[in-house]
């Protein structure tokens, strides 16, 4: 899903805003002529996300720069791996170190949180599954990593499925319309094939959205008690969707009440970047 047309638009914008006019250091004081070689190494274990984004911004600083990479998306690696090498123009390396870094840094540390996440539910049924708080422009990248790490996606655009949250509720109670009847009416206005998913925040709203006719209900910020009365009263009727306030202390306990899906935002709103280096030698 992540296409290299969407990698190049991210890798464009990236280098224009890191180097508008050039690279005026290296132009200072790189030599004409020299290459360089460098291995992209890993300072810390994790899950590599962004081998081809590495890689073609490394092309996009420099079309004669060759990149091989060691190991493939969605693998584990520990301190001190080397995970690709580089080799080109000295200038080019340089020039796309930072963009080529940043973007690896963060896809590998989303894949690696979301493997904990995964890690920590496994023998449920529940699956782990991002949201779209994700980095403004960043999305496609994003949510490969997720991937990567063993985690699913939600829907990617609000093109993409319907979701009523509650601000929409909020705005349905306002002009005196019933859930129920709100949901018929949007189901008949909606391809066959989209997906339709509600969000509750209370037990009270269960029966009127499953008998509107729902793919997926999200329970909002449920409690333990909550989510186990919510699941039993959905009876397979829908998918069940917990969500808000997930973080690693209480998935397992949430994915043991029987939900199908764990939606978890901190996948990619605060996630900490992995920490790899380029370390480079030049030659004249």
């Amino acid at each position: 899903m992540l296409t290299t047309q969407a990698i190049d638009r991210v890798v464009t914008a990236a280098l224009a805003e890191d180097a508008p006019w050039g690279d005026v250091t290296s132009d200072a004081f790189i030599p004409d002529g020299a290459t360089a070689a460098a291995e992209l190494v890993a300072r810390e274990g994790g899950i590599l996300s962004g081998g081809d984004v590495f890689t073609r911004a490394m092309l996009a600083a420099d079309p004669t720069t060759v990149t091989t990479l060691l190991l493939a998306d969605g693998a584990r690696f520990e301190p001190g791996d080397v995970l690709a090498t580089v080799a080109g123009s000295a200038r080019g390396v340089l020039l796309g170190e930072r963009v080529a870094l940043n973007l690896v840094q963060r896809m590998s540390g989303i894949a690696t949180l979301t493997a904990r996440y995964v890690d920590a539910v496994a023998g449920t049924r529940a699956r782990i599954v991002d949201t779209r708080k994700t980095t403004p422009g960043l999305r496609a990248l994003e949510r490969h990593a997720v991937r990567c790490g063993g985690g699913g996606n939600h829907r990617f655009s609000l093109s993409d499925a319907v979701l009523a949250k509650d601000n929409h509720l909020a705005v349905l109670t306002a002009s005196g319309i019933s859930l129920t009847d709100a949901i018929v009416r949007a189901r008949s206005r909606i391809s066959h094939t989209t997906h339709l998913e509600v969000e509750v925040d209370r037990i009270d709203q269960i029966e009127p959205v499953l008998a509107g006719g729902v793919d997926t209900i999200m329970l909002d910020n449920f409690s333990l008690d909550e989510l186990l009365e919510g699941v039993a009263l959905v009876a397979g009727r829908a998918l069940v969707e917990a969500s808000g306030g997930v973080n690693l202390d209480s998935v397992r306990a949430i994915a043991e009440t029987g939900v199908d899906i764990i939606s978890v935002g901190a996948l990619t709103h605060s996630v900490r970047a992995l920490d790899l280096g380029l370390d480079l030698s030049v030659e004249a």
